[in-house]
């Protein structure tokens, strides 16, 4: 079994920070891209940032200098350092794990429960 737990969501005033964490634990033998999502209301789940094992980065354009994803591989936990908040950001935050549970086994996705993360005065 493997889970990947998630916190540090909050309510936050515009402009404010929060740093989302998500540890990964179970039967793991590697994990590879490490990722966070987000989906507002009414909306579809979309792309946050993405950070791979050797720690190149990419971001959504409407978090870029924002947003850092950053990753602890001896932990097996991937953060989400949010600085400069806004209302748009206001979302159920998902990360996202691409594990490898057995050497030569295949890769596969697997998603934590989400944190509410909402930036409102």
């Amino acid at each position: 079994q493997v889970q990947l737990v998630e916190s540090g969501g909050g309510l936050v005033q515009p402009g404010g920070s929060l740093r989302l964490s998500c540890a990964a634990s179970g039967s793991i033998f590697s994990i590879n891209v490490m990722s966070w999502y987000r989906q507002a209301p009414g909306k579809q789940r979309e792309l946050v940032a993405t950070i791979t094992r050797g720690f190149s980065t990419n971001y959504a354009d409407s978090v870029k200098g924002r947003f850092t994803i950053s990753r602890d591989n001896a932990k097996n936990t991937v953060y989400l350092q949010m600085n400069g908040l806004k209302p748009e950001d206001t979302a159920v935050y998902y990360c996202s794990c691409e594990i490898r549970r057995v050497v030569a086994g295949n890769w596969i996705e697997y998603w934590g429960q989400g944190t509410q993360v909402t930036v409102s005065s």
